[in-house]
């Protein structure tokens, strides 16, 4: 508590010589070193350079839950593959094998929708209720619809097995969004200068490893129920229900780690600090009010004393360090703009990334890897499509991830940021304005190409706005702007299947994919240049980045 001196020392000291105790009964004293102490904590956080069993532990749970996250987003390709032959299969009358566009976009946009929602009101009841408490919600949320998602099945009349998959991975949505902002504000906030960074990005990267573990669970139950599916293509319910319902598994092995998990030191540090100027404030308060009430009892006005030459002539104004709210901060265009920049650059790279990866299907079939879904067995047709699936992610995709993880500390999160959106744009306008051309002359050069861009969107942007945005912001507000970023992402997620994606087919089947990469170059191009509102945060304190002090006014 500080105060603006317009009185006599006599009347300052009286009110300085009172000792305030808070509404826990704790002397004042005694809790400022207690904030003094938890700070040097901190400062002795981001010195070391060790990782002890602890750090482990979260990372695990950490990395644990983003192969998940990755496993129940993108293992939708191989259900929806599968759900063609079961419900539209030559068993059911329809030789089409396929399931029709809009039950296809249905089920593929149903987690992107929850993850928008999960992600803003789930990233809010962190910084409100604590970061643990809401990252264990949303696990056991997740675990509960993945389960209930495996069960789906045609119910009363207009709520066929498609809608119900719908709404339950809405539902499965909310759970993974709130891993994305609680994960990078954990990792950051308990993580040391000398490798935030990397430790975030290794966390995201595990990302890559659940978009190969669901092609090769779809393989292995596949293979092990072939000779069934052979006989009676209908047998393919089992399958993907049990590709499903393995999703839950990652997320149980790690549940009660994630239940005993306790908050940082960083957040307790800010609680506490809130907690603490909300106490000054309201201890002032009723000293003045008690000092007013005096000076009334004895009928002298409380801003107008009469007094001899001891006592004092003028009145004091206290001044207490108020924490500013959300809307206060962000209202400073200097704050804005690293919110604006860091939502923008996710909502445009994310219209390309999950515009490709929800429908990987398509290069799968560009590149001749497909099969015949007319003519070919359905489990010959499935195992050929998800190896496809885990060829293209092995080629560039996981290999991005890694990289980044092990030059983040060296070369920024701006500079790979700038490096992978300027990198794809060219890609991007190479392959938009010469798809056909490309593809009818030299599979192997569309392949290289594509390569490389997958390779740029994990060795550039899809890493560095999800470690961004977990540093940027100020501890209080940290995973509420972080989930207003993700959100943004998974709103381009949810522009590119249910919008751009529609129109793949206008002039014939997949005629217009050249179109549609030549408008991810432009959304590729708007991600660059926003990059530059976002500061760089290699090598700084999570309170040097932000400038925390100026949270108070």
């Amino acid at each position: 508590m500080s105060f603006h001196n317009s009185s006599s020392a006599a009347d300052i000291s009286e009110i300085e010589k009172t000792r305030f105790v808070d509404n826990a009964g704790l002397d004042i004293d005694k809790r400022d070193r207690e904030l003094l102490q938890r700070q040097r904590e901190l400062e002795d956080l981001d010195n070391t350079t060790k990782t002890n069993w602890e750090m482990i532990k979260k990372l695990t749970v950490c990395g644990v839950a983003f192969l998940n996250d990755a496993y129940d987003m993108f293992a939708i390709n191989i259900v929806a593959m599968i759900l063609g032959f079961v419900y539209y299969g030559d068993a059911t009358g329809s030789a089409q094998n396929t399931v029709p566009k809009k039950w296809d976009t249905l089920i593929k946009i149903a987690v992107q929708i929850g993850c928008l929602l999960g992600q803003l009101i789930m990233g809010r009841l962190g910084d409100k209720v604590g970061r643990t408490t809401v990252y264990s919600a949303g696990l056991m949320i997740a675990i509960i619809t993945t389960i209930a998602s495996a069960f789906s099945s045609s119910m009363v009349k207009g709520f066929n097995v498609f809608v119900v998959l719908f709404i339950w991975r809405v539902l499965l949505g909310f759970g993974i969004g709130s891993d994305y902002p609680l994960t990078a504000t954990i990792v950051s906030e308990y993580a040391s200068v000398h490798n935030r960074g990397k430790l975030i990005a290794a966390v995201f990267s595990c990302q890559g490893f659940g978009n190969v573990m669901a092609p090769i669970v779809g393989i292995i139950v596949t293979a092990c129920f072939k000779s069934s599916i052979d006989t009676d293509v209908l047998n393919l319910d089992y399958v993907w229900r049990i590709i499903i319902g393995i999703g839950c598994i990652p997320g149980l092995s790690t549940l009660y780690w994630r239940l005993t998990m306790e908050d940082s030191k960083r957040f307790q540090l800010e609680t506490a600090k809130a907690a603490a100027a909300s106490a000054d404030e309201e201890m002032l308060r009723e000293k003045l009010l008690a000092k007013q009430q005096y000076a009334e009892g004895r009928g002298i006005e409380a801003n107008s004393v009469a007094h001899t030459p001891a006592e004092p002539t003028e009145t004091f104004t206290p001044t207490i360090r108020r924490a500013k709210t959300f809307t206060q901060y962000f209202s400073e265009w200097r704050h804005l703009k690293v919110l604006l920049g860091t939502s923008i650059a996710w909502f445009a790279l994310d219209v390309a990334f999950y515009g490709i990866n929800l429908n990987s299907s398509i290069v799968i079939d560009a590149i001749g890897f497909a099969g015949d879904i007319k003519n070919d067995k359905p489990s010959k047709f499935i195992i050929r499509n998800c190896l496809g699936n885990i060829i293209i992610n092995l080629l560039g995709s996981v290999p991005g991830y890694w990289i980044t993880v092990f030059t983040i500390e060296r070369l920024g999160r701006i500079k790979i940021q700038l490096m992978g959106f300027a990198a794809l744009t060219v890609l991007y306008i190479v392959l938009g304005f010469a798809y056909h051309q490309i593809l009818d002359k030299s599979v192997a050069g569309f392949i290289v190409l594509f390569t490389c861009a997958q390779l740029f969107q994990n060795f550039g942007p899809n890493v560095t706005t999800f470690v961004i945005p977990g540093e940027v912001f100020p501890t209080r507000f940290r995973s509420t702007a972080h989930g207003i970023s993700a959100a943004m992402g998974k709103l381009g997620a949810i522009v590119a299947q249910g919008g751009f994606m529609q129109l793949k087919d206008i002039g014939g089947k997949n005629a217009f994919i050249d179109r549609l990469l030549q408008i991810f170059a432009l959304f590729m191009l708007i991600g660059f240049f926003v990059t530059f509102w976002i500061p760089e945060s290699k090598g700084k304190t999570l309170e040097e980045i932000c400038d925390e002090s100026e949270e108070y006014y």
